[in-house]
């Protein structure tokens, strides 16, 4: 697929967003590292501090029915490229810091829930240490923080946005469906590598989508 130009050139999608990419590279990057800073000095500091005796949240079917899929750590951990995407894609550095603001707001509500409501997965009848990236994992991401799940909600928020962008650039269906497929094994890796139930993905999945439909003029229209 080709992009439009001013000049009435064109340009295929992949360089119009490998130029949006280079544009202002070292504010994103670092914006966006500082960003996940931030806000994992808040999550853990919930996680080792909760206000009161976790919940620990129920089992539904769904739970039950899903495998634990131990390949399935890659695909979780992935999400932090994926929510780097959108915003390295933005054109102007306004466009760039009105994203960062509504991500916060959204990440600010689920730490608020996990203040007020302190959730925490199940324990699951699995021997970690036979999985050593798994036992790395639960040593540091511990089983609260649960409902909502803000790594469904940031997968959810940033493939739609990310899928806004593809469209702008006139990215064909491989492309669409490429990143629909990623956002969609990141929230079902939440179940599979036993990080959440069903009920924290749900939640995650409502918070983020809400954040993502938010008015467009909260974010500039020039994707």
């Amino acid at each position: 697929m080709k992009v439009a130009l001013a000049d009435g050139g064109c340009e295929s999608w992949l360089i119009a967003a490998a130029r949006r990419f280079r544009t202002d590279t070292l504010l994103k990057t670092v914006g966006t590292c500082l960003f996940m800073v931030l806000f994992f000095v808040g999550y853990f500091y919930l996680l080792k501090n909760p206000r009161v005796p976790p919940l620990v949240m129920p089992l539904t079917a769904i739970d039950r029915m899903m495998p634990f899929v131990p390949l399935a750590l890659p695909i979780y951990v992935s999400l932090w490229v994926y929510v780097s995407l959108p915003p390295s894609l933005f054109e102007t550095r306004r466009e760039a810091i009105s994203y960062a603001l509504v991500t916060a707001g959204m990440c600010s509500a689920g730490l608020l829930c996990f203040l007020v409501w302190p959730t925490a997965v199940p324990p699951a009848p699995i021997d970690w240490m036979r999985y050593p990236g798994y036992a790395s994992l639960k040593g540091v991401d511990a089983a609260g923080n649960a409902c909502p799940s803000l790594h469904v909600a940031s997968a959810v928020f940033s493939g739609i946005w990310l899928d806004r962008q593809l469209r702008h650039f006139g990215a064909g269906p491989i492309g669409r469906w490429s990143n629909a497929a990623w956002c969609a094994a990141i929230v079902l890796s939440t179940l599979a590598t036993r990080q959440h139930v069903a009920l924290d993905a749900a939640g995650g999945l409502t918070l983020g989508l809400a954040c993502a439909y938010l008015p467009r003029s909260w974010v500039s229209s020039r994707v």
